[in-house]
């Protein structure tokens, strides 16, 4: 039994060198490896320059690395374990090191060396991308998310980073539409309605950190560009045009006027205010064709509307006045959506409007040499080309069925409402052409005549600052000018004051009504200028105030002062004093048929002879001439003076002989 025990104390020897490494004392050391430290840690990206650590191995034995260590980390030199790689948590959390200690080949012992790497934060955050395009569709509700978390989220190596997210905007106000669900969650959502038209993209800069302060030091980021792209969606119904108002989504939409003449079916579309019926689609980038048709109104299929653009037609005469009032439809093709308008169309009797010229009297001009096709220029106007426009007041429809053409002269031709010369214009002269108008749809008919000068040059502006043959004065020149011309006109009113008085006294002290004002003589309607000569309004017809019937004179030839016709431009007609009782002078919106020749007697006051005729021009542009005969009468009671018309009969004969211009030193003329 003793020489069994004696056997245990070098049989547990081996056992207790493996599990405690080493030996107490000499005895340890002479039969194994071993190391001042077996276990390190320190953060990633450390590098150790030094010995990692000392390895005692006995005299008969030496160490190498195991093929279990972690590759290529450590290197053994001797005695000395060296660490070769700069430690990266991200790679490798544990490195170790297998030292084999050998006698010969014979593996005695093995010792393990372990690295514990920590991890710093030494890595930035990454996007998938770096710039990112998205569609998003106008109509996307409020609180939608539009774009998800794992679409836009980034990646940190540093495992054990939280990233925090922002979302910035490029595009100004762009903020106010989209926002991050959370700062730890990338996800886009909506926030407000979106609007296709004023903001059509919008670009953001998405920003990831890998800390939750920004001063934080380490900390790191990393930027993405996100574009997203609206696009259209049907949301807003068809716009009739004009829009007196619009947010972007409704149009306060226009309604047309039109006005038509009774018994007359007009062969173009109808002429409306503010303008042809036409619709757009309200989503204009989608932009969907419009179908036009009549909902209600169209009293016995009176008119026709074409589908595709809108035009509204006649299908039959009207033939008393009447107004419709059409409920047009203006529908989408797809049949999604539509909108409906009114159109008024008020037919109306023609009689009263006379197709008429603007002017009795046109003044045009022609350089010297110009060749055939030239068009005439407005002799007033002589940088603008001369336009001769008959119209209807008050029916735009029946003034686009006028044509022209010139009636005596094979030099000339109309081109619509323009004159070009057929032949080229070799001698200067004056040259009298006669235009007439034709209404295709009334059969209506008017003539004018244009007075064309043909000279060198064109004649000079009658502008400010050119005078003559254009010589340009200056503005101390216009003064001088100015001041004579100021001095002229007040010793003309002095004497126009001193001649009323001397004529008129006897009605200042006998009278107390309020003097009428004096009215133009003549008569151009203005009104039928070119848009470039004259801005017009409609004018209501005026009734002639009730009076005695006027007298109607023959003829009589011009005077010497009205012998050549005169521009209506260049030319203003001259105020006159009305008499007491006399009709009411005609005006320019009054109507055509009270343009005529009135030859208005006035009898004297008691114990003054004779009586005073006015007379005004029939023809357009004339002037008007009021004479007064001062001729001493005899039996002239007070009854006479009060301005009442009689007939021819009833006149004394010797103030009939007295109807002469300046015949007799008595009479005065005005």
């Amino acid at each position: 039994m003793g020489a069994p025990a004696l056997l245990w104390p070098p049989l547990l020897l081996p056992l207790l060198v493996v599990l405690f490494g080493h030996l107490p004392g000499t005895l340890a050391q002479a039969q194994v490896c071993s190391a001042n430290q077996t276990v390190f840690t320190m953060n990633e990206n450390t590098t150790v320059s030094g010995p990692l650590a000392h390895i005692f191995v006995p005299e008969d034995q030496h160490v190498t690395l195991g093929q279990l260590s972690t590759p290529n980390a450590f290197r053994v030199d001797g005695d000395k374990l060296f660490l070769t790689v700069t430690p990266d948590y991200e790679e490798n959390s544990l490195l170790e090191a297998v030292l084999e200690c050998k006698r010969g080949n014979t593996l005695v012992t093995q010792l393990r060396v372990f690295v514990v790497v920590l991890d710093i934060n030494d890595n930035a955050p990454e996007f998938p991308f770096t710039i990112k395009e998205y569609n998003v569709s106008e109509d996307t509700r409020v609180n939608t998310t539009v774009i998800p978390e794992t679409e836009l989220k980034a990646t940190d190596a540093d495992k054990d980073d939280i990233l925090v997210y922002t979302l910035q905007e490029v595009t100004p106000n762009a903020s106010k539409f989209f926002s991050l669900v959370g700062i730890n969650s990338p996800a886009l959502k909506l926030d407000q309605t979106l609007d296709y038209y004023k903001s059509p993209n919008m670009t953001f800069r998405l920003l990831a950190r890998d800390t939750r302060e920004e001063n934080v030091i380490p900390s790191h980021t990393a930027t993405a560009t996100v574009v997203l792209n609206v696009l259209p969606a049907d949301l807003r119904t068809p716009w009739f045009l004009p829009c007196s108002f619009t947010d972007g989504y409704f149009c306060i939409q226009a309604q047309y006027h039109a006005v038509i003449p009774t018994g007359h079916k007009l062969p173009s579309p109808l002429i409306l205010s503010p303008g042809p019926i036409y619709a757009v689609d309200g989503d204009q980038a989608i932009n969907q064709p419009i179908v036009y048709s009549i909902m209600m109104g169209n009293t016995d299929d009176t008119f026709i509307i074409n589908k595709d653009d809108g035009n509204l037609t006649m299908a039959k005469s009207i033939p008393s006045p009447m107004t419709f009032t059409l409920l047009v439809r203006a529908e989408q093709a797809d049949m999604a959506r539509y909108s409906v308008t009114q159109a008024v169309v008020e037919a109306r009797d023609v009689t009263g409007n006379p197709l008429q010229f603007s002017q009795s009297l046109y003044f045009g001009t022609v350089v010297l040499g110009s060749e055939a096709g030239t068009a005439v220029k407005d002799k007033t106007f002589p940088s603008e080309i001369l336009r001769i426009q008959a119209q209807y007041l008050g029916f735009p429809d029946l003034n686009s069925a006028v044509t022209y053409q010139v009636t005596n002269s094979s030099e000339f031709i109309m081109n619509k409402d323009i004159l070009l010369t057929t032949v080229p214009m070799e001698t200067e002269r004056t040259i009298r052409i006669e235009v007439e108008a034709n209404n295709t749809v009334t059969k209506d008919r008017a003539t004018t005549i244009v007075e064309i000068q043909v000279s060198e040059r064109e004649p000079p502006s009658t502008g400010v600052g050119e005078l003559g043959d254009g010589q340009r004065f200056s503005t101390v020149d216009m003064a001088v000018l100015g001041g004579v011309l100021g001095a002229l006109l007040l010793l003309a009113l002095i004497f126009l004051v001193i001649l009323i008085h001397k004529h008129y006294r006897h009605r200042f002290t006998c009278c107390s009504g309020k003097a009428k004002e004096p009215q133009p003589s003549g008569y151009d309607n203005l009104t039928f200028l070119p848009d470039n000569k004259a801005k017009w309004s409609p004018t209501s017809n005026r009734k002639p105030e009730p009076g005695p019937e006027p007298v109607q004179p023959p003829l009589r030839p011009p005077s010497p002062m009205s012998s050549s016709p005169t521009p209506p431009s260049s030319m203003p007609p001259s105020p006159q004093p009305k008499a007491s009782g006399s009709p009411k002078t005609v005006q320019a919106g009054d109507s055509p048929s009270a343009v005529r020749s009135i030859l208005t007697k006035e009898r004297r006051p008691e114990g003054e002879g004779g009586y005073k005729a006015v007379w005004f021009g029939k023809d357009i542009g004339a002037e008007a001439d009021v004479v007064v005969l001062n001729e001493p009468t005899a039996d002239v009671d007070s009854a006479s003076a009060s301005g009442s018309e009689g007939s021819d009969d009833d006149d004394d004969p010797d103030q009939k002989k007295s109807l002469r211009l300046g015949a007799d030193a008595d009479n005065t003329y005005v």
